[in-house]
């Protein structure tokens, strides 16, 4: 495990932003190689996978991995921090990365399942949807898995654990930018222009109230305003300011709603005040969407491999590109607990190194039990 756990603090030290990833791509590519594995590049850019066959069946699963890093400074105080300025693996991908090499490691050393397993190392999962430019080069064209499964390691749970359900496990997210214009002028002379902050003030508070008056209460949803910004002077109103935010929600029809309404709520406060708006509305991320059999396949299976596994009691509000591989195949996601770690983005994360076996043990669980006649996925 020693030797895991040094690549792991290596990928750290070393982290490499969506489609970037080429450093990490060739460490990948070289780890499998070297253990006899099939090896493909250049799907969504930087992605790798690796394809390990035994036996006579022509079954495939998938097991994925992300591996790209954050746009952030790394604050931690471990001799293995970023050495990027910028630039920190604030998620655990580095982590994710070397549970996927070790399982594959140890899958290969062993012949006790009967078909194909698919290792997918994706790039540029950050928001920049690597999963499915990965599948529009072909993924599962020319990799056709059954199923596909991946694990993201989770602070809020006990190290080890397991949780996932049936149905949606993380949300869809979609942000807008809205700019106010049409002001500026001097401060001390509000009446002779219109006052955009003002107006945009409003507007964020008024954007606060749409979730709870706009949909279902029993329908989960999330409006968050994350940046305002407008102005460079003291003394002076500024001809425009621009907020940005999230939405999150599991359905279509909520995000129908809620995109609506904001283009509605936008334009009538800043009508009220005169100014014109700008809103653009970007849905990135569908929601996450594990299919039952395979959900509760999987839970089954890490079970039996001596894990604590429960069904999540409710989905995350968090997003996950890993939704446009669950659109294309059956499949779940699973959170692994990973406590204690700071909180996942935070500016001092390092991903716990204590779970590396589990999140092996993990992968390799699903696999022998997928492929094997006992257990059918």
């Amino acid at each position: 495990m020693e030797p895991l756990v040094a690549l792991r603090r290596d990928l750290h030290a070393h982290p490499e932003l969506g489609y970037q990833e080429q450093r990490t791509s060739d460490i990948v590519a070289n780890f499998l190689q070297a253990l006899g594995i099939e090896v493909y590049r250049g799907l969504g850019k930087t992605g790798v996978v690796g394809v390990l066959r035994k036996g006579q069946s022509s079954r495939m699963i998938g097991l994925r991995a992300d591996m790209d890093a954050l746009p952030m400074q790394d604050n931690g105080d471990a001799p293995w921090k970023s050495t990027h300025a910028g630039v920190c693996h604030a998620c655990g991908h580095d982590g994710h990365t070397v549970m996927l090499l070790g399982a594959a490691e140890q899958l290969a050393r062993h012949s006790d399942f009967d078909g194909s397993v698919c290792f997918i190392f994706q790039p540029a999962e950050e928001g920049q949807a690597g999963a499915k430019a990965m599948i529009d080069d072909g993924l599962f064209t020319r990799f056709p898995c059954e199923a596909v499964y991946a694990i993201h390691n989770w602070p809020e749970l006990p190290l080890g654990e397991i949780h996932t359900r049936p149905g949606a496990i993380m949300a869809a997210a979609d942000r807008f930018d809205i700019t106010v214009k049409g002001g500026g002028g001097h401060a001390a002379q509000p009446h002779l222009t219109r006052d955009t902050l003002l107006a945009t003030s409003e507007l964020v508070v008024q954007l606060n109230t749409l979730v709870a008056r706009a949909l279902d209460p029993c329908e989960p949803a999330l409006l968050t305003v994350t940046r305002m910004q407008g102005g460079f002077s003291h003394n002076m109103i500024p001809a425009e300011a621009s907020i940005t935010g999230t939405v999150r929600t599991f359905s279509p029809a909520a995000q129908d709603v809620i995109e609506t309404r904001l283009r509605q709520m936008a334009e009538h406060v800043t009508a009220a005040h005169g100014l014109n708006v700008e809103v653009n509305y970007l849905r990135y991320y569908p929601a996450t969407v594990n299919s039952e059999t395979e959900a509760n396949f999987a839970l089954n299976a890490v079970k039996q491999a001596g894990f604590t596994a429960e069904t999540a009691r409710q989905p995350a509000l968090t997003s996950e590109d890993f939704a446009f591989m669950l659109q294309a195949k059956p499949g779940a996601y699973l959170w692994l607990g990973s406590a204690p770690s700071k909180p996942l983005h935070h500016s001092a994360y390092d991903f716990n190194d204590a779970l590396i076996p589990y999140g092996i043990n993990a992968f390799v669980a699903l696999v022998r039990q997928a492929l094997s006649e006992k257990f059918p996925c």
